[in-house]
């Protein structure tokens, strides 16, 4: 591998490709909208607490107004979270796998990687949505020079929430970059799914480059199924061995065991019916908390609304006043939440939230 590309430490490699629950983590705030510095802390330790194997910060479920000068909030909220993340894991003797998102032009990139890896995180989850008329080698470039200063996860996201349409070339190019070492596929599309497995396996690195399922609408779906694909070298089998989800960010503790139900398939490649049945229990609550009836517009906050039932959060407040639940849609979360009282972890949280919240 080339000198100018780091790879983060080999527990952070193996862990990936071994599949973790990652949670998106939000941002909380004060009704002044001021990072409220208890509850985001008390957020950090429920996902250590629940058991994540990684914490995703900076990304769209932080908010990605967080870098808004006016805000200033993307070195210390990323700052607080390796705080706390670090100080977990003290306490509990175990690693969490520390992720930042990264946006913006190549000048901005460069600078957020740059800070990410010096605060101490270990990869990057790289969004391409600010070069949305870059063709491929241009923004292949863009990410061979991120690469230069962290690790990348790279991220497909669909067009909904921002992101743009990405060829099969320009995947197949990407996971050839030395230390990209996860993928987060997030089109919400089976086609452009495919498309970066297969993408994976034909670029010889089937195995190195963990494969990550963001696609809400198809969470379980995705960590159940096993692809076999025939490549230039035979016949390729891969996996989505994980999930880094903005879904995960809230009943975390729940998808953790899920998780565990879907990896214990892998072993004998026995699915049982009440996994498919699970699967459409799972999409349907995540229909209600991302408001897929009106193109994901209270995603954010439909997270924060679950979380400040629980307590964990004070209000549904984003940076962006305009940014609010949509008509009908805390109906719907009250629906979700009859339904599937065991997707759920609210017995949990109330057993630990108040130290969490010390």
């Amino acid at each position: 591998m080339a000198d100018n590309y780091p790879l983060p430490p080999a527990w952070v490699l193996e862990r990936l490709r071994a599949g973790l629950v990652i949670p998106a983590h939000p941002l909380a705030l004060t009704d002044e909208r001021r990072l409220d510095l208890r509850r985001q802390r008390a957020l950090t330790r429920y996902y250590h607490a629940a058991g994540a194997g990684g914490i995703a910060v900076g990304v769209h479920t932080t908010q990605f107004a967080i870098r808004d000068p006016k805000h200033a909030l993307f070195e210390p909220v990323l700052r607080l979270a390796a705080q706390t993340i670090a100080a977990c894991d003290t306490v509990a003797g175990r690693q969490t796998v520390r992720i930042a998102g990264i946006c913006g032009d190549t000048p901005q990139a460069v600078a957020e990687a740059r800070f990410a890896r010096e605060t101490g995180y270990h990869a990057g989850l790289l969004s391409l949505a600010a070069l949305h008329q870059a063709g491929d080698d241009e923004l292949l470039g863009h990410c061979r020079r991120v690469a230069q200063e962290i690790p990348l996860i790279g991220f497909y996201l669909q067009p909904a929430a921002g992101g743009r349409r990405l060829s099969f070339n320009f995947w197949r190019r990407f996971a050839g970059i030395p230390n990209v070492v996860a993928i987060k596929i997030a089109p919400f599309n089976r086609y452009q799914t495919l498309e970066v497995v297969r993408a994976v396996a034909e670029a010889g690195r089937a195995g190195e480059v963990a494969l990550y399922t963001g696609n809400d609408d198809a969470i379980v779906t995705d960590l159940l199924t096993e692809y076999a694909l025939a490549t230039t070298g035979g016949e390729t089998r891969l996996r989505i061995v994980g999930g880094l989800l903005g879904h995960w960010a809230c009943w975390t503790r729940a998808a953790v065991r899920l998780l565990e139900e879907c990896q214990a398939t892998w072993l004998d490649g026995n699915i049982p019916a009440r996994l498919l049945t699970l699967a459409g229990q799972v999409t349907d609550c995540n229909a209600a908390s991302f408001d897929a009836a009106n193109g994901f517009a209270g995603c954010v906050p439909g997270i924060h609304e679950v979380l400040r039932r629980q307590g964990l959060m004070a209000n549904t407040l984003c940076l962006n006043p305009r940014e609010n639940l949509s008509p009908g849609q805390a109906e719907e979360i009250d629906r979700v939440c009859r339904a599937y009282p065991h997707l759920n972890d609210d017995e949990f949280v109330r057993e630990n939230l108040e130290r969490w919240l010390a």
